[in-house]
């Protein structure tokens, strides 16, 4: 299978500076410390294990997000600062917000 690659192209002038974006970048994101966490978190299976100490009594049937998955959810929230206990509850000094 082949992967095709997207040619950089040009923008107009910035100032007399010559602007080019080719989207090339992979797999980045503006916190690399999520990027690592993601990956190790995959690699060490962290969630599954911590669902697996924990008994859901939810009826399967009627569920939409998996045991493992709302876990890794909360472990990424907090390491994006949201310490607070509850999703879109205002922690110490945060603004509410919706996670």
């Amino acid at each position: 299978m082949t992967e095709d690659t997207l040619l950089p192209f040009d923008l107009p002038a910035v100032s007399r500076k010559k602007v080019t974006a080719d989207f090339a970048g992979g797999s980045i994101s503006s916190d690399g410390g999520l990027v690592l966490l993601r990956g190790a978190e995959r690699r060490l299976r962290l969630a599954e294990t911590l669902a697996g100490c924990i008994r859901d009594w939810r009826d399967p049937a009627r569920t939409v997000h998996s045991l493992p998955a709302m876990l890794r959810f909360r472990m990424f929230a907090i390491a994006c600062g949201g310490a607070c206990s509850r999703a879109g509850e205002a922690g110490p000094g945060e603004g509410r917000r919706r996670l």
